[in-house]
């Protein structure tokens, strides 16, 4: 009989290190086959962890954040679409609106969509923008537009295509912050100085083509298509094909339909063991997502008696992983920095996690005060508390009587974190300190010169902190 080991079970054998300054380790990694991140870390696609603001803050410090799946395919596609129009060079198919519609009308656009103008076309032809210094005196809000906005005649455009310095210049030069695109008269898009200046001040955010913020998706087995179908036209650039148990025919069947019908990058999991990895390969996956049962709100393992310790799990699936050019994520099981490094030396690219992020101001949900403390509730997705507010959110109404559902998770509550920002960074220096002791400049040359040893309980205590913090 085999023995599984998971992070606490063994520590890195510090190397001798080139580096001067742990600043120096280069963390950019492969999140699938042709998804790269300038972070490895990724934050779940939980209920309580990611929405539009996770996966905005995630993207912005170079990792990635997965929308869940356990609302409407309505309400998934709106988060991917906040993510996407957050910040971009060019935003395609600007939000247009005719010019007889009222001032009041626009400005109630204008807030639902979260922008602060309105490109006004008559057919196909811009005829002017609406912005708020249109109507910032304005009295009479039942105006049409056409009478307050600023006639194509005064706009400065550009051509559709113009390149970014180009457009820098343009709207330098002449003292504006919007600056419409047309091919052939007709609008194609814009750029403004707002999103210009959020790409300088975010130099390692995860960027597609287009320059927009990157945004994974979950999907589960039961419409499939249908969801991926939309959150695809939406923007997502990668999907996740999310199961419990994705070592079956109905992932293999799922994940096939999904490279057939989609040019996309499709990540599937969760697994853990190499038959599974080799099965999902060659069923047409871009990455593996590697975890049963290590998350502190899941209890598969206890429930089912099935799973595997994740530090064995992960090594077992990048040893067929890695032939294959297929990049792994340790989905779970992970408390401190330096188990994010354990993970990623074992052979993981990513760190996918919900317990690290859950908690935070940009995390799903309400601040709890219990006992003068302040916390987040955190659910594990196949809780009760999970099931029974989404049976809620289903039906719209509340349900008073007990579900009767099968659950293989916890609902808890984690400490109050702040910004995800500090946490995500704090992290980061975690893991170069650990390419630091493996003698590694990144993370690859961090995989091949780690060298795990195995501790005893007591090799664990004694790697903890003891004493009492001054702030207690």
């Amino acid at each position: 009989m085999r023995i599984g080991l998971t992070f606490e079970d063994v520590l890195l054998v510090p190397k001798r290190t080139p580096l001067s300054s742990r600043s120096e380790a280069d963390v950019t990694t492969k999140f699938t086959r042709n998804i790269s991140l300038n972070v490895p870390l990724v934050s779940a696609n939980m209920a309580t962890v990611t929405e539009h603001k996770m996966a905005i803050a995630m993207a912005r410090e170079g990792g990635l954040g997965i929308i869940h799946q356990f609302n409407t395919i309505l309400e998934q596609v709106e988060e991917v679409k906040k993510v996407k129009r957050s910040t971009c060079y060019v935003i395609d198919n600007p939000l247009a609106v005719p010019p007889i519609i009222t001032i009041r009308q626009a400005i109630d656009i204008m807030k639902t969509a979260g922008v602060t103008s309105l490109l006004v076309q008559e057919g196909e032809e811009l005829i002017g923008i609406f912005t708020s210094r249109d109507y910032l005196f304005e009295e009479n809000l039942e105006k049409n537009i056409r009478e307050v906005m600023t006639p194509k005649e005064k706009l400065i455009t550009a051509d559709y295509g113009v390149a970014l310095e180009e457009a820098k210049k343009i709207l330098h030069q002449h003292r504006i912050e919007k600056l419409p695109l047309l091919e052939r008269g007709k609008l194609r898009g814009l750029m403004t100085t707002q999103d210009i200046k959020k790409l300088e001040f975010w130099p390692k955010a995860s960027r597609d083509p287009k320059g927009r913020l990157r945004v994974g998706a979950a999907v589960g087995v039961k419409d499939t298509m249908e969801r991926a179908n939309a959150l695809i036209q939406a923007g997502a650039d990668v999907i996740i094909l999310d199961l419990a148990h994705a070592h079956s025919d109905l992932a293999v069947q799922r994940i096939k339909e999904l490279k057939y019908h989609f040019s996309v990058d499709v990540m599937a999991g969760n697994i853990a063991t190499a038959a599974a990895a080799k099965d999902l390969i060659e069923a047409g996956a871009d990455g593996l997502k590697v975890g049963i049962g290590p998350s502190p709100v899941c209890t598969t393992r206890i429930i089912s008696g099935s799973g595997i310790p994740q530090l064995t799990a992960i090594m077992d699936v990048v040893s067929v992983a890695k032939q294959y050019g297929i990049p792994v994520s340790a989905d779970g099981g992970m408390q401190y920095p330096g188990d994010v490094a354990k993970a990623l030396a074992a052979g993981a690219s990513t760190a996918y996690s919900g317990s690290l992020f859950a908690g935070t101001d940009e995390a799903p949900g309400f601040i709890v005060r219990k006992e003068g403390k302040r916390y987040k509730r955190y659910m594990g997705s196949a809780s009760y508390d999970s099931n029974h507010e989404r049976k809620e959110n289903v039906d719209g109404e509340r349900v008073k009587e007990r579900l009767d559902v099968f659950v293989e998770g916890v609902s808890i509550l984690v400490d109050y974190k702040g910004p995800v920002q500090e946490v995500i960074r704090s992290l980061v220096k975690g893991i170069q300190s650990g390419m630091s002791y493996c003698g590694a400049h990144t993370l690859p040359e961090m995989q091949e010169k780690a060298e795990f040893i195995q501790i005893t309980p007591a090799g664990w205590e004694e790697s903890k902190s003891r004493g009492t913090k001054l702030s207690e």
